[in-house]
């Protein structure tokens, strides 16, 4: 399938590891040229080499989401070099699970605000756009309560109740707002990768749910984000997609 996505300008933010990173190649591989931000200047280096090549251009910038003025100037900056821009993917996470205050305010300014200040620093671009998309990844902590729960749950609870009153709002102006929830997701140097000898009790535990007997793969969670975000999902808006191999149980009403 042609997912119509050649020479489409997209944002990524945190694009240089795992699902962030995946949704980056996805793009490029459809034909996008995407700009990504990410705090580590030599990750960033290294998936641009990585990447060089691929799509219409793959280019990478330095930036703490936290600081919201940095974020905004960095879509004012990219709109301006790319003419434009079509899809947004607020994909970084504090990943701030234990219940400690710190982690509270990093879940809310990094999960939360960082989305919100995202999509709003793109809105006019979006709309000026034949297939404005915003995307946000929050996760299956965030649709039932589990060992996540506290900071890092409810923020991702948050980000569907924000996306889903976001696709109500701009569906007249020509904007979709979509999210997708992936389900535990292994890659190197990752959380489970991590977990898988750290704390080995709760990596098997999280392994047992699953009934398809292992966890996700990246590119298996940005294939539904660049589906999501492309021309041939249009009439598709206000989506709760979860990407969990049967993970969950609960039933979506």
């Amino acid at each position: 399938m042609d997912l119509q996505l050649t020479g489409s300008r997209v944002l990524v933010t945190g694009g240089t590891k795992g699902i962030g990173r995946a949704i980056v190649e996805a793009f490029a591989d459809e034909g996008a040229v995407v700009e990504f931000c990410a705090r580590d200047a030599a990750e960033i280096e290294m998936t641009e080499k990585a990447l060089a090549g691929r799509g219409s251009g793959v280019r990478g910038v330095q930036l703490d989401v936290r600081n919201g003025p940095a974020l905004t100037a960095w879509v004012v900056d990219a709109a301006e070099r790319l003419g434009g821009v079509d899809a947004v993917v607020a994909n970084v996470s504090a990943l701030a699970v234990p219940d400690t205050e710190e982690n509270w305010y990093a879940s809310f300014e990094v999960d939360l605000m960082h989305t919100v200040r995202l999509a709003k620093a793109a809105l006019p671009h979006l709309e000026a756009s034949d297939n404005g998309s915003i995307v946000a990844i929050s996760s299956v902590s965030g649709r039932e309560a589990d060992f996540a729960a506290g900071p890092y749950g409810t923020m991702k609870t948050a980000l569907v109740g924000y996306i889903s009153g976001l696709a109500f709002q701009l569906a007249e102006r020509g904007v979709r707002a979509n999210v997708v929830s992936p389900g535990n997701t292994y890659f190197q140097n990752g959380f489970w990768h991590s977990a898988e000898t750290t704390l080995p009790d709760l990596y098997d535990m999280a392994l047992g749910l699953n009934p398809t007997g292992r966890m996700g793969r990246p590119d298996e969670m940005a294939k539904a984000v660049v589906f999501l975000s492309s021309p041939v999902s249009s009439f598709t808006t206000g989506t709760h997609l979860v990407v969990d191999g049967a993970l969950t149980r609960g039933i979506q009403l």
